[in-house]
């Protein structure tokens, strides 16, 4: 059946892509964070694994959210391993050997690079396609983005503050 939701087929389609490439690095983030959570060791090892529990969950259901829109525009989901590591623009460090002080600044790195990308993404949404819908979509996930990353951010530099 096909979609009339006042966006062009082009501009569906377009914004689908965009959402799968989202899709894919909100995956890669979510491999990491799981892969931090079970490698995480030292004296901080209670508090990040559950911080980093907390946090994949949340990415879990950013996924699901992102893959939910680009159904609701008529576009599928790209879902699958390969299209996913095909389509990932982001990438981290292994977690096994990785010192606690490094999974954060890795985990930071991704959500600044997804918060750059959900911005533009945003505004193209808003300037070139006219999807408003899609563009507020991103702009709430950019804000999820950003309260992760300001945290992250803080215990960064705590932990610089406490070393020196």
């Amino acid at each position: 059946m096909k979609t009339n939701i006042g966006l062009n087929d082009e501009a569906r389609l377009e914004v689908g892509q965009m959402l799968n490439l989202i899709l894919a690095d909100e995956y890669v983030l979510y491999a990491t964070t799981r892969d931090y959570h079970w490698n995480v060791t030292g004296p901080e090892f209670r508090s990040l694994h559950q911080q980093f529990e907390e946090q994949y969950d949340r990415i879990a259901q950013w996924i699901d959210d992102v893959a939910e829109r680009a159904r609701a525009i008529g576009v599928g989901a790209r879902g699958n391993w390969a299209d996913l590591t095909k389509g990932a623009r982001t990438s981290a460090d292994p977690g096994i050997g990785l010192a606690a002080e490094h999974m954060l600044a890795e985990l930071l790195a991704l959500h600044e690079e997804l918060i750059v990308q959900l911005r533009t993404d945003s505004e193209a949404c808003t300037e070139r396609f006219k999807d408003a819908g899609t563009a507020d979509f991103l702009t709430g996930l950019m804000e999820q983005h950003e309260k992760i990353a300001w945290m992250l951010r803080s215990q960064l530099e705590t932990e610089a503050a406490e070393s020196s």
